[in-house]
């Protein structure tokens, strides 16, 4: 198979998704994370082995690393990293 392997956070909504179907659609293969990969069933229903669904928290670094070297190894190489997945701290800027 040919074509660029991506790695898209927050890939079950908005941009994240965009990314992930636009590059599918070249052709390209996509480990697609999310806070909950049910939200991904789709996209590996309609696009089969050229997605790797994945759980993340974008938060927690042993779920990140554990990701990345679960895409790794899946697919043997990673070309793109976006990093899409949307986090916030909120309170007063004092804090």
């Amino acid at each position: 198979m040919s074509g660029k392997v991506w790695f898209i956070t927050g890939a079950s909504r908005g941009f994240g998704r965009i990314w992930a179907e636009a590059a599918l659609r070249r052709g390209d293969r996509v480990a697609a994370s999310a806070r909950n990969a049910a939200s991904l069933t789709d996209l590996k229903k309609s696009y089969g082995d050229a997605v790797l669904p994945l759980a993340l928290d974008v938060t927690d670094r042993d779920q990140v690393t554990e990701a990345v070297e679960q895409a790794h190894r899946h697919f043997g190489r990673l070309d793109i990293i976006l990093n899409n997945a949307g986090y916030a701290l909120v309170g007063a800027v004092e804090e």
